[in-house]
C-alpha cells in the first residue's frame, strides 16, 4: 500500500470512528406511546399563556419529536371555536369557569390543574396618573383597557369583581377599549394608547418598564388554569402524554413557576408512569377492565396486588414501619407504599387511614351463605351452619375482610365454636372458597354476594338477616404517591358510568356519586 492509500485509509478509519461515537452518544428522541412520525397535536390556548407554553412546547418537541400546533385566543373565543370545529386534542383555559363549561358541554374529558394567576393593573411607566386601586378605574380622565368579558377570562374576572363593588356599569361606559385578549390589553398600555389596563400578573411581569399595581380585591381572586383533553381528540394517549408533561412538577410547572405563576402540586414526570394499586380480591371482577382501559388511555402501567385485606394491611404497615426506621423502599415497587388502596370494607382501611387521603365509597355487597342449588342439607340461616357433620369454608379472620366480618357475625349469634368445628377450609379470599364448593369438596361457604353471582346457575345464595352482614368498599389515594393528579384521574375512572355498570353487573350495589 503506497503512502497516499495509507493516509486515505487512516482518514476513513477516523471518519468511521467519529460516526460510531456520535451514533452511540447523540441524544435520541423518544416518542410518546402510540405516536408516529409526522403526528401533530392541536392545542387551543388562552393567549395570555403564550410565553410559558411556547417554551414548554419547544422542550417537549426536542425530547419527543411530536409537533404541537397552537391556536391562541381568548378562552371564551376558543371554547366556541373548538365546539364549532369539532376537532382538536387539548384546551388550555385561563380560568376554571371556561374549563368547567367545556366539561359540562361534553367537549373535554380529563382536566389537569396547572397554576393560579390573579389580575393586576398595568399602568404607564412611573404611573403618572397615580392609579392606586379599583376606584381609579372610573375616574373620567383615566383611559382604561379591558379584555372583553364575552370572550376572555381576564375580562370576565374583572367584571365579577367590579360588579361586587357596584362599579361595573360605570366602568363599562367609561372604558377606552375592550380587547379580544389580555395580550392586546397589555400592548395598548405599551403603545401608550391607554393609561391603564387590567391584565394577569404573570403577563405584567413581561413588561418590567411599566408600572404593575397590585390591588387587594384582585390578588384575593386567583383563577385556576387547567388543561383538558378534548373529546374530539383521535389521539388521546398522545394528548395525555403532553398534558402530563405540561403539568409535571419537574417539567412544565418549572417553566410556569419561573414565569411568576403559582403552580399547583404536580406529578413527578415519567414517560410511562408505574402505579402500584392494592385491592382486596373481592373487587377484582368489577375493576379489572376499568384498570386495563385506564392503562391504555393514559399510557401508564398499573401494577395490581390482589389479596386478602388483612394481608394488604400488614404489608402497608410493614412499609410504614420500614420508612420510620429509615430503610423503606430500595426503589422496588413491592417495597413501596401503594399509590392507592381499594379495600373490601371500611374496617380494613381504618387501621391504615393515616397513610391515605380522603376515602371514596364505591360500592357495597352482602355476606351470604352459598350452597348447591339442591340444598341437600336444607340450610336456611347462618345458625344452620352449626349442625354437626357439615363441611364448611370460611375466610381467614386475620387475613381478610370477609373472614373478620364472618367472625363477628358468628359471635353475634354466639355460635362461633359450633360452626368452627365444621370448618374444613380457611382462605384469604372468597373466590377460593367458591372454587372449592364448585369442585364439590364443601357443603357450604360464607362469601360475598358479588363472589357468588357467577356461580348462581348451580348454587343458591342464602341471605343473612343481620345488619352487620354487608361490606362497603372504600377507595383512597396514598399521601405519598408521586402521581397525585394521575391517581385523581384513576379515581374518576373508577366512579365513571362505565365503572358503575361493571360493578352492578358483578353483583355490587353502587355507592359513589
Amino acid at each position: 500500500m503506497n503512502a497516499r492509500s495509507l493516509r486515505l485509509a487512516k482518514v476513513l478509519v477516523v471518519i468511521v470512528t467519529i460516526a460510531v461515537v456520535l451514533g452511540l452518544t447523540w441524544p435520541r428522541q423518544s416518542r410518546p406511546p402510540g405516536a408516529k412520525s409526522g403526528d401533530h397535536l392541536l392545542l387551543y390556548c388562552a393567549a395570555g399563556l403564550r410565553d410559558p407554553l411556547q417554551s414548554i412546547i419547544g422542550d417537549y418537541q426536542c425530547a419527543y419529536g411530536l409537533t404541537v400546533d397552537v391556536q391562541y385566543g381568548g378562552s371564551g373565543t376558543l371554547l366556541s371555536s373548538l365546539a364549532v370545529a369539532g376537532r382538536g386534542d387539548l384546551y388550555l383555559a385561563a380560568d376554571a369557569r371556561h374549563m368547567d363549561l367545556a366539561v359540562e358541554r361534553g367537549l373535554a374529558v380529563e382536566t389537569i390543574p396547572i397554576a393560579r394567576q390573579h389580575l393586576v393593573l398595568l399602568a404607564q411607566p412611573g404611573n403618572p396618573k397615580r392609579v392606586r386601586g379599583l376606584a381609579d378605574l372610573v375616574r373620567p380622565e383615566i383611559r382604561v383597557a379591558y379584555a372583553n368579558p364575552e370572550v376572555a377570562s381576564a375580562g370576565k374576572a374583572i367584571q365579577r369583581v367590579l360588579e361586587k363593588l357596584g362599579t361595573w356599569e360605570v366602568a363599562k361606559r367609561q372604558a377606552a377599549v375592550f380587547k379580544p385578549t389580555v395580550n392586546d390589553v397589555a400592548n395598548d398600555v405599551v403603545l401608550g394608547s391607554v393609561d391603564v389596563g387590567v391584565v394577569w400578573q404573570p403577563l405584567a411581569a413581561l413588561h418590567p418598564g411599566l408600572a404593575s399595581i397590585a390591588v387587594p380585591e384582585l390578588t384575593a381572586q386567583s383563577e385556576l388554569i387547567r388543561i383538558g383533553v378534548l373529546t374530539s381528540s383521535t389521539q388521546a394517549r398522545q394528548a395525555l402524554h403532553f398534558a402530563r408533561y405540561l403539568s409535571a412538577r419537574d417539567r412544565g410547572l418549572e417553566t410556569f413557576a419561573r414565569a411568576g405563576y403559582q403552580v399547583e402540586p404536580g406529578d413527578a414526570w415519567a414517560e410511562t408512569p408505574l402505579l402500584t394499586f392494592f385491592s382486596g380480591g373481592l373487587n377484582r371482577i368489577a375493576i379489572e377492565q376499568t384498570l386495563r382501559d385506564f392503562e391504555a388511555r393514559e399510557g401508564c402501567t398499573v401494577r395490581v396486588v390482589y389479596n386478602g385485606c388483612g394481608i394488604l394491611v400488614a404489608q402497608i404497615n410493614a412499609v410504614a414501619a420500614s420508612a420510620r426506621a429509615g430503610g423503606a423502599g430500595g426503589g422496588k415497587p413491592a417495597d413501596a407504599m401503594p399509590d392507592a388502596y381499594l379495600a373490601c370494607d371500611v374496617s380494613f382501611l381504618d387501621p391504615v387511614s393515616d397513610h391515605f387521603g380522603e376515602r371514596t365509597l364505591l360500592s357495597e355487597t352482602e355476606v351470604v351463605v352459598l350452597v348447591p342449588k339442591a340444598n341437600p342439607h336444607g340450610l336456611r340461616t347462618l345458625a344452620d351452619l352449626a349442625r354437626p357433620g357439615l363441611k364448611l369454608g370460611v375466610c381467614n379472620a386475620e387475613q381478610s375482610t370477609l373472614g373478620a366480618l364472618t367472625a363477628r357475625l358468628l359471635q353475634t349469634l354466639d355460635i362461633t365454636e359450633a360452626v368452627m368445628r365444621n370448618v374444613r377450609s380457611q382462605t384469604p379470599t372468597a373466590d377460593m372458597l367458591v372454587t372449592q364448593i364448585q369442585a364439590g369438596s364443601l357443603d357450604a361457604v360464607v362469601v360475598y354476594r358479588a363472589n357468588a353471582k357467577a356461580a348462581l346457575t348451580d348454587f343458591i345464595a342464602l341471605p343473612i338477616d343481620l345488619p352487620q352482614a354487608r361490606a362497603i368498599q372504600p377507595f383512597a389515594v396514598s399521601k405519598q404517591t408521586r402521581h397525585p393528579q394521575l391517581m385523581q384521574r384513576l379515581q374518576q375512572a373508577l366512579t365513571a358510568p362505565t365503572s358503575r355498570a361493571r360493578y352492578t353487573a358483578a353483583g355490587f350495589r353502587w355507592h359513589a356519586p
